[in-house]
């Protein structure tokens, strides 16, 4: 018999991605190996076309630490930011 990992992970919204997923943090349990690209579809399929928009363009902190490979693993209990482009200087 075999088990399936699964993965707790923490993802934190802020500025138009807090408002296009309607929330400030979710929670999420995933099986299998996660990375940033499956937390990413989850959400995307859980909360529909204008947060995928936005996520095209957002950067991501795991655990607050910037991460561009979005084939990096995450551990279990992980938090993953997601950071759209902030206008400004």
């Amino acid at each position: 018999m075999s088990t399936t990992t699964m993965t707790r992970v923490t993802v934190r919204y802020f500025a138009a991605a807090r408002a296009a997923a309607g929330a400030e943090t979710e929670p999420l349990e995933l099986a299998g190996d996660v990375t940033v690209d499956s937390v990413l579809a989850a959400v995307g399929d859980r909360h529909g076309g204008e947060l995928a928009r936005v996520l095209e363009r957002c950067s991501f902190l795991l655990d607050e630490v910037a991460v561009r490979d979005r084939s990096t693993r995450l551990p279990d209990n992980a938090t993953l930011d997601v950071l759209p482009p902030f206008a400004g200087g």
